[in-house]
């Protein structure tokens, strides 16, 4: 990434839990750039109704988030940065469906669904 993420955010549904990291930075897709190992990237096209496309290392099996989405900006895994992004969770959305041995111990907005803008 040419310049930090725009933000942070954690998703607490069934499939991101499932995923293996539901903590994500956003990043601006003109702003990221590989450096090596995309020839590695393994993609999983979901069944409806889900609509992400997820990305994998197929080397180590890493959740990489939506890398090479043709979104403006796309969420890749927190987890995959092996420095300090700069930035901290802004929200968390689909908390009607954490499980309940899941602790929000911040102060970031809280949706049961998707955020709501505004």
């Amino acid at each position: 990434m040419s310049e930090p993420p725009s933000m942070m955010a954690t998703c607490h549904c069934s499939r991101c839990r499932k995923l293996g990291a539901s903590t994500f930075v956003f990043v601006k897709r003109e702003t990221f750039r590989w450096i090596a190992g995309d020839d590695a990237v393994v993609r999983f096209q979901p069944v409806a109704p889900y609509k992400y496309t997820r990305a994998f290392c197929g080397t180590c099996g890493t959740a990489l988030g939506e890398v090479g989405s043709d979104a403006d900006s796309f969420p890749i895994a927190a987890d995959t940065l092996d420095v300090d992004p700069g930035v901290r969770v802004r929200f968390h959305e689909f908390v009607a469906e954490k499980p309940a041995w899941v602790m929000i111990c911040d102060d970031a907005k809280q949706f049961d669904g998707h955020p709501v803008k505004g």
